[in-house]
């Protein structure tokens, strides 16, 4: 409950609404699609990674994934990373760096990818 009461809940509701206006052209669709499953990663990412799907990476989720870091959703990593070093600076808040950290990785490179 401390994870949405922090901060979990906002990035959630950031990355859903973002979504929302990607998806408001059809080229921003597969790039919404993707906010929404790092929406829900990040409303409760404790005990859920995300994975490769079984057939993945293929040739467009690697085309799409380079076309995600070219356009600037790099700096979602980045952010993800700064909060994490912020939370480590204390003992009580590593648990919730390392999930910051989790989500860094997830959303430099996210397509092909699935919450498990």
């Amino acid at each position: 409950m401390l994870w949405l009461v922090l901060g979990g809940l906002i990035v959630a509701i950031i990355y859903f609404m973002v979504g929302l206006v990607m998806c408001i052209t059809i080229i921003g669709i597969p790039f919404g699609i993707q906010l929404f499953k790092l929406g829900q990663y990040a409303l409760w990412p404790f005990g859920h990674e995300m994975v490769n799907k079984p057939e993945e990476p293929g040739c467009l989720s690697i085309t799409m994934n380079a076309l995600w870091l070219v356009l600037g959703w790099w700096e979602i990593a980045a952010c993800h990373l700064f909060f994490g070093l912020i939370c480590c600076i204390t003992i009580i808040g590593i648990p919730w760096g390392l999930q910051h950290f989790k989500m860094a990785l997830a959303s430099l490179l996210p397509f092909g990818k699935e919450v498990k």
